[in-house]
C-alpha cells in the first residue's frame, strides 16, 4: 500500500448506494503516479462504480477524496478534469451525430478561434497516429459510421490529448473488449510508454492475461469492496481467479463432437476462387481474423435471410443476435431486464388475445437465475444493471427465444471470467441439443470451442479451419492475406 502523501488519487472508506443496492461498501484506493493498477472482479462487483467516482461523475455517500493529498469535499467531475483525470468508459461516450474532430472537441474547450477545427483535427489524428498506427480513421468521419472497434480507439486516443491540462491519471473500462489483437497489443504498449512517462494508469478488465502481464499492482474487488490490493508480481492465474470469488478452472475445449445434421446456411463461394461458407445442425463456427473484415456483415445478412428477405445466402431455419454493441444493437433502454428478455419470445408468452406477465416473469426469473443476473428485480430498468449484465440479458433473450441459429457478435464484452465459462457450458449443451452457432469473436481462447472456424480478410473467407488445425499462428497468417 502506498502512503497518502505520495498518492496522486486516494479514497479512503468510500461508500455509494443505488436505492436498496450497495455498489461501494468502503473501499480505499490510492494510486501513484505513473503507476499501473489493475481493478478485477466479476460483473456487478463495483469496479465501474470506483471509477465514476474517481473521475468525479459519481459522488460518494460516505468517505474521502483527495488529489496530492489534498481533500476534496467537493470532487466533481470539472475537478477532475482540471486535476489531469480522463476516462475511457466501456459504454462509450462518444456524440454518435457528430465527426470524430467533433468529439474531440468536446473535453477542450481551449480550443477556440478561427482554425479551431484544424487544430482539434491535427491533435487527435497525431494521437491516433501514436497509439493505434494504421487506424484508418478520418477526422471528418461520423462516429456513427464507425465499427466499435473504431469508435473505441477514438475514445481512447481523445482522453490521452492534451490542451489546457496536463494528462495525469486515465481510467480504462474495457478498453480492449472491442478491440481485435493486433489492436489490443498496440493499446497496451502506449499504455506502458505513458505509465514510464509518469502517468498513471486505472485499469479495468476481464482478460486476466492483460492484466497479470503488465500492471504494477492488482485490486481485487468482490460484492462492492476491496478484498485484495498486492503487487502484480504475487499473483498468477490460478491466485487471481480465485481471489475474484473461487471461479473454477477452466473448462476443456469441447472435444471431438458428433458431425452437423442437416444443412442450416449457405453462402457460395465467390468467383473465380475461395471457400464456400456452411454450418450444419448442431455446429458452432467460429467467425475470425482482424476487426471490420466482413464478420459481422455475414452474421446481419444470415439475420436478413432468416427473417426472409432476399439474400445471397440460404438459411434454412429462424436466427436471433447476440449484439456486442448493446447500447446501439441490443438493449432496449426504456424497458425492464424482463421485457428485454422476453421481447423475441412473444408467442410463447401469449395467454389468448394477449401476453401473459405471470409467463414473461417466470421466463425472466429462470434466465436470471441460469446466468446469474444480478439483480433483486427483473421489473427494474435494464441500465440498472452493469455492462457485464446487460450482457447477459442478451444472451437470455437469444437462448430463450425458438431460434434454431444463434448469431454471436463478439459478445462477451464486460462479460467477467466466471459467467463466461458458464455460458461457454451452455453454448455447448445447445450445440448437442442441435442448435447452430455463429460466433464472431476477437479472442483466440474461445475459437478453441469451436467445431470450424472461417477467417475473414477484407470481406471474403482467406482460410477455413477444422478442430485440429486451429491455432494463432495460422489465423494471424490468414488475417493479412488475400483469400485463394
Amino acid at each position: 500500500m502506498t502512503n497518502p502523501d505520495d498518492a496522486l488519487i486516494a479514497l479512503h472508506e468510500v461508500e455509494k448506494s443505488f436505492g436498496a443496492v450497495r455498489a461501494l461498501g468502503g473501499v480505499t484506493l490510492r494510486i501513484k503516479p505513473g503507476e499501473w493498477v489493475s481493478i478485477v472482479g466479476h460483473n456487478g462487483a463495483g469496479k465501474s462504480t470506483v471509477m465514476n467516482v474517481m473521475s468525479g461523475m459519481l459522488a460518494p455517500d460516505h468517505g474521502a477524496i483527495s488529489i496530492s493529498g489534498v481533500a476534496q469535499p467537493a470532487f466533481s467531475a470539472r475537478r477532475a478534469k482540471q486535476a489531469g483525470i480522463r476516462c475511457v468508459f466501456q459504454e462509450l461516450s462518444l456524440c454518435p451525430n457528430l465527426t470524430v474532430v467533433e468529439n474531440a472537441c468536446i473535453p477542450h474547450p481551449a480550443l477556440t478561434g478561427f482554425h479551431w477545427r484544424r487544430k482539434a483535427a491535427s491533435m487527435i489524428v497525431e494521437k491516433l497516429d501514436e497509439i493505434f498506427p494504421g487506424h484508418g480513421i478520418g477526422p471528418t468521419d461520423l462516429v456513427q459510421d464507425l465499427s466499435i472497434g473504431r469508435r473505441q480507439m477514438v475514445e481512447v486516443a481523445r482522453a490521452f490529448t492534451e490542451t489546457d491540462a496536463r494528462v495525469r491519471l486515465v481510467i480504462l473500462d474495457e478498453p480492449t473488449s472491442s478491440l481485435d489483437p493486433q489492436t489490443s497489443k498496440q493499446l497496451l504498449a502506449h499504455m506502458r510508454r505513458a505509465a514510464r512517462n509518469g502517468i498513471s494508469l486505472v485499469f479495468i478488465s476481464h482478460f486476466l492475461g492483460e492484466v497479470l502481464n503488465n500492471s504494477d499492482r492488482i485490486v481485487v474487488m468482490r460484492d462492492g469492496k476491496s478484498v485484495m490490493d498486492d503487487p502484480a508480481s504475487q499473483f498468477d492465474y490460478d491466485r487471481l481467479v480465485i481471489a475474484m470469488g473461487g471461479a473454477q478452472a477452466p473448462a476443456a475445449a469441447a472435444g471431438a463432437r458428433r458431425s452437423g445434421g442437416q444443412l442450416r446456411i449457405k453462402k457460395p463461394a465467390p468467383a473465380p476462387s475461395g471457400f464456400e461458407f456452411t454450418a450444419c445442425e448442431g455446429e458452432i463456427i467460429g467467425l475470425a481474423g482482424l476487426a471490420g473484415q466482413g464478420q459481422s456483415d455475414l452474421l446481419l445478412d444470415v439475420l436478413s435471410a432468416a427473417s426472409g428477405r432476399r439474400s445471397s445466402l440460404t438459411v434454412t431455419a429462424s436466427a436471433a443476435l447476440v449484439a456486442g454493441d448493446r447500447q446501439s444493437d441490443g438493449i432496449f433502454p426504456q424497458w425492464s431486464i424482463a421485457r428485454n428478455i422476453a421481447v423475441r419470445s412473444l408467442r410463447q408468452l401469449r395467454q389468448g388475445l394477449f401476453l401473459s406477465p405471470g409467463r414473461e416473469q417466470a421466463m425472466a426469473e429462470f434466465w436470471r437465475e441460469k446466468l446469474g443476473i444480478r439483480t433483486h428485480d427483473m421489473q427494474a430498468n435494464i441500465l440498472s444493471l452493469s455492462g457485464g449484465n446487460q450482457q447477459k440479458t442478451l444472451f437470455a433473450r437469444a437462448l430463450a427465444s425458438d431460434a434454431r441459429i444463434i448469431l454471436m457478435d463478439d459478445p462477451m464484452r464486460g462479460v467477467d471470467i466466471g459467467t463466461r465459462r458458464e455460458i461457454y457450458d451452455l453454448i455447448r449443451q445447445e450445440a448437442e441439443a442441435g442448435r447452430t452457432f455463429l460466433w464472431y469473436t476477437t479472442e483466440f481462447d474461445e475459437l478453441e470451442h469451436c467445431d470450424r472456424v472461417y477467417v475473414f480478410h477484407a470481406g471474403v473467407i482467406a482460410d477455413v479451419l477444422t478442430r485440429g488445425e486451429i491455432s494463432e499462428d495460422r489465423i494471424i497468417h490468414a488475417s493479412f492475406r488475400k483469400a485463394g
